[in-house]
């Protein structure tokens, strides 16, 4: 469909270390749980609110497996450029058809970047290669919340 465009831009923390998978053909998968947070002061009683997505996140690029599976654990503030995929797929138990809405970091123009700390890097998989490059420093929020999957 001409004129569309599948972008997703998201900043938040992981909730957990990194889920590292190898597929059928041998190639491994990165599996992540990133958090992001949004808060604001409730105008009648003045109460700060805040509320919290949940988001998976699909790395397919081998290069960058092996960097999140090297230097990402739970907590670490990350930046990522992907494309929303909707996957269908069937429970063993029930036989139902179940969906998983993921971000999937795979391809041309998708892209992670690992933030805050002194050393910031830029991870990039534009034209099947990777580059590094500085990044500013992001402050460091903690991240107390359960992860609901």
């Amino acid at each position: 469909m001409a004129g569309s465009l599948n972008k997703v831009l998201l900043i938040g923390r992981l909730g957990a270390d990194p889920e590292i998978k190898e597929m059928v053909n041998g190639k491994s998968v990165a599996r992540l749980s990133l958090a992001t947070s949004q808060s604001w002061k409730d105008k009648n009683t003045g109460e700060k609110k805040e509320k919290t997505e949940w988001h998976r996140i699909v790395v397919f690029n081998e290069g960058l497996v092996n960097v999140v599976k090297q230097y990402l654990k739970k907590g670490a503030q990350i930046y990522v450029e992907g494309q929303i995929s909707t996957r269908k797929w069937k429970d063993e138990k029930s036989g139902q058809d179940k969906y998983s809405t993921e971000v999937v970091i795979q391809g041309y123009n998708s892209s992670l970047t690992m933030l805050g700390g002194g050393n910031s890097s830029s991870l990039s998989n534009q034209d099947s290669t990777q580059s590094i490059e500085n990044t500013s420093q992001a402050s460091q929020n903690d991240l107390d919340d359960e992860i609901p999957f």
